[in-house]
């Protein structure tokens, strides 16, 4: 699909005509079954499976774009997509398919005191708009959210996976057709210009909710703009913190873990923290440093091995998305939490100890969509949470926290069942 000539022309033209186009299709959306839906996500994954070719094909293209403009490694990583990769989104959709329908669940039943019957259920938000950056799975896992929760979206990708998005929506959008629901319930903006994201921002009455995943400049962005309720995701800034009663062996593989499974992934550690009496300071710091990972630290932790080099003010609140890793030496839980409130993001943070007391103060005081106990970071995945592809973590305070799968895309209605009541 290549741009169309009116976008740049009239962007708010062109998002109106989109969402009312998705309005309609969620309409039929919410009369569809829990069948209905879910064989359509078995058809898309099939389509997408079956169009691996032209999709990768696709995405070779954004790659070679991508070196060619000097995106940095940690891009590159999220933005490839190999046989492998692609297999993966077909699965997460097929698992998604595999899911409970959350529409029409029973939250709760009361009775009024007139005597009515109160019933809350769950119903899709609607529209959801989905702004992101140059990850091309997100097309899949949020198409297939949105739909299963009866939504319709409205996706708008980065230019960095603007060919690798358009084939993975091609071939979904096709095998949801195939399956007889329509197409128009998952649509990709058809245009890079930045006016029509400032369009998606302002469709109030049209896009119900807007999703935005990627850097700090994005969310600040649709934050700052939006006239439409945004579900935030803010940037990875998790903290291990490593207590003094930490088991030295496991410390190290968490650490290891944490950081180096993959750099580039919101759950990744960014900042250590140790604890000043816990006694394998120097082991835990060298295997990350041997396992490649540069190492900024305060002055206490720069005393503790010569390759550590003095971190800055800033270093304190940069998401690396690469091998490179903050490190301060603190005393004691209070001053580890202390760190953690000054400078986390509210993503994920944790805590290795073998001391209960402290594990449980950690849980209840830091406050943060996610927070661990002895175990890594990079858990922090809808997925490995048991809720399918997840539409991202959000790190706000409201409706939805932490990874946003299904649930998290629904909102409620109450239905009110009486016998011929009548107020006095």
């Amino acid at each position: 699909m290549n741009d169309m000539s009116s976008a740049s022309d009239n962007p708010e033209s062109l998002v109106a005509d989109l969402a009312q186009k998705g309005r309609v299709a969620q309409r039929k959306l919410a009369r569809a079954s829990d069948a209905e839906k879910s064989a359509a996500l078995n058809a898309a994954a099939a389509a997408i499976r079956a169009a691996e070719p032209a999709i990768l094909a696709a995405n070779a293209k954004d790659v070679a774009a991508g070196e060619a403009n000097g995106l940095s490694g940690a891009m590159l990583d999220r933005l490839k997509l190999d046989a492998d990769r692609l297999a993966g989104i077909a699965s997460a959709i097929d698992n998604v398919a595999s899911l409970p329908d959350p529409v029409g669940e029973e939250i709760d039943r009361s009775t009024a005191p007139a005597g009515m019957t109160l019933v809350r259920r769950r119903i899709p938000i609607g529209l959801i708009g989905i702004i992101y950056e140059s990850r091309p799975n997100v097309t899949a896992d949020a198409a297939a959210l949105c739909l299963r929760s009866g939504n319709a979206a409205l996706l708008r990708g980065g230019s960095e996976a603007v060919h690798s998005n358009r084939a993975l929506h091609a071939a979904f959008a096709e095998g949801v057709a195939s399956a007889g629901l329509p197409a128009e319930a998952i649509q990709l903006l058809p245009t890079q210009d930045r006016e029509a994201v400032g369009a998606m921002l302002k469709a109030a009455g049209l896009i119900d909710m807007i999703v935005p995943r990627g850097g700090k400049g994005l969310v600040a962005r649709v934050q700052a703009d939006a006239r439409v309720p945004v579900l935030a995701h803010l940037d990875g800034i998790c903290h291990t913190y490593v207590h003094a009663a930490a088991d030295p062996a496991m410390a190290e593989a968490i650490a290891l873990n944490a950081k180096m499974r993959r750099t580039g992934i919101c759950g990744a550690m960014e900042t250590l923290l140790i604890d000043a009496a816990f006694p394998a300071t120097q082991t835990v710091v060298a295997a990350l440093l041997n396992a490649g990972c540069a190492l900024r630290g305060n002055v206490r932790a720069c005393a503790v091995d010569s390759r550590i080099t003095p971190a800055s003010d800033e270093d304190w609140d940069t998401e690396y998305l690469e091998a490179t890793l903050s490190v301060a030496i603190v005393d004691g839980l209070d001053a580890a939490m202390d760190h953690i409130a000054a400078h986390s993001s509210g993503h994920t943070d944790a805590i290795i100890s073998g001391d209960a007391a402290a594990a449980e103060r950690f849980l209840a005081e830091v406050d943060s969509a996610i927070v661990m106990h002895n175990a890594s970071s990079q858990f922090a995945d809808g997925g490995e949470f048991g809720l399918g592809a997840e539409i991202g973590i959000a790190t706000g305070r409201l409706h939805a926290r932490g990874p946003v799968a299904l649930e998290g895309l629904t909102t409620y209605k109450w239905q009110v069942l009486g016998q011929g009541q009548a107020r006095a």
